[in-house]
This record gives C-alpha cells, structure tokens and sequence, in this order.
C-alpha cells in the first residue's frame, strides 16, 4: 500500500500512432512493480475510472487509463464524449486492442516496471478486457460484468459489437470475472456458458457471482452500488493481481 500518489493526465501514442489522452496514477517511490491498464465503462473517462486508477496506484501498481472516447470529443465532458461515441457505434475493437497494448507499452517503459501488466475493464469495458486479452501479452485480465462476451446484443443495441466466442480459445492470459447474480447482461447463464467455453479450452480463469448485484455493482455513485459485493470483489481482485503481477 503507498499513502504518496501523483496522478495526472497525460498523452500516449495510441492505436494508428493518434496521440490520446490517459490518465496516470503511481506510487512516489522507485521500487519495481507491476502495472494496471483501466478500461472505462461506458459513462466514459469519469471522475468515477479515475478514483479506480488512484486505487490501483494505493495498492502499489503504475496505473493508467487510456481516454477511449478521445478522437470523437476532445476536451468534452465525459457524458457528452460518451453520447459522441455511442451515436457512431461504440469504440472499434481493432482500435480498442491498439489503445490498450499502447498503454501497456507505456507502462513497461516506466523505469518502475516490473514488465508485467494485467487489466481491467467495467461494464463495456469488461468485454474489452477479455477481447485484450485474447489479442495481446497481458498477465492477467479482470472483467468486470462485461456483457457480449458470449450471447448477442439485443436489437437496437446502441454499440457495434459482436461476442468473442471465436476469439475465446486466443486468450492470452488468467481471467478473474466477477459478476452479479441479478444481471441480464451478462446473464447467469451467459457466465455459465464462458465458463464452459474457457474450462474446454483449458484456459486458468476463476469466477464469482454475487447474490443481490446487478449490473455495476461497483460503482459507488450509481444506485446499482452493492457494498458487499464491490468489497469481495476489491480483496479478489488484490489478491488475483498480486499472484500474477507481484505484490
């Protein structure tokens, strides 16, 4: 744990060499560590993934949160970004894989890395997750409730997504999921299905499923928050990352 942070916006190289805006958060001190890449939710590039990028940087990881939604709104308010981004279809996943492998590989030229980086995304992120991590070298991947991971987007979906069930058996590195038992999308059953899928591929992946969470369980500014649920899934998530990114 690290009570000394520096956070600050920054700019990498992302996807087709387009300079993006990220969000850093890292630990004052110089010891080797390992590295968190945030995927934001659909909400955007909020106050809400920065707090989550500040706490991966308390628990002792560089962390860094590429801004998805910076070509469509520059310098917008993360609402609007979001309705920019949703009205043309969502983030390409082509481009997704390359802002996310862009920020992995500024994480391991810091000269604190440890060259090991895992990943997390939530809600829309939580499937981004898995498509990184069946697309590039990660260490470990956590979704969070991401939906279209298997099954189909209802019709009028407002984002361009297909699952990733032929991508399934690519899955580069160890899966933590962690979902709500009340959630539609991902479904019971869809979890139960991914499970199968990554079990017969033989692919190291451990999930859990909370009683009385929704969607969004974690987000504590939304009424979908579940205490309980987000805590257990905080200690699981420290633990999953400390095993496969150092501690």
């Amino acid at each position: 744990m690290s009570d000394s942070l520096c956070a600050q916006s920054v700019r990498i190289t992302g996807h087709a060499g387009d300079e993006i805006e990220a969000y850093v958060a890292r630990p004052d001190d110089d010891g080797a560590r390992g590295g968190v890449v945030v995927i934001h939710h659909m909400p955007g590039f909020d106050r809400a993934t920065k707090e989550i990028v500040r706490r991966f940087a308390e628990l002792g990881y560089d962390a860094v949160c590429p801004n998805l939604y910076w070509r469509e709104a520059p310098d917008a308010a993360p609402d609007d970004a979001a309705a920019t981004a949703r009205a043309r279809g969502g983030v390409p996943d082509e481009r997704l894989i390359g802002d996310v492998g862009a920020a992995a590989h500024y994480l391991r030229s810091l000269p604190t890395s440890n060259q090991k980086v895992g990943v997390i995304g939530y809600c829309s992120g939580g499937r981004q997750s898995v498509l990184a991590a069946c697309n590039l070298d990660l260490d470990a991947a956590v979704d969070c409730y991401g939906a279209f991971v298997v099954g189909t987007p209802p019709e009028g979906f407002p984002l361009q997504v297909t699952n990733l069930v032929d991508q399934l058996p690519n899955l580069r590195a160890p899966l933590l999921g962690l979902f709500g038992k009340e959630d539609s999308y991902p479904s019971p059953e869809q979890v139960a299905e991914l499970d199968e899928i990554l079990t017969a591929n033989g692919k190291p992946h451990e999930f859990h499923s909370y009683d009385d969470a929704g969607h969004a369980f974690f987000a504590v500014d939304r009424p979908s928050y579940r205490v309980a649920a987000a805590n257990d899934g905080w200690e699981r998530i420290t633990a999953f990352y400390t095993t496969h990114l150092g501690g």
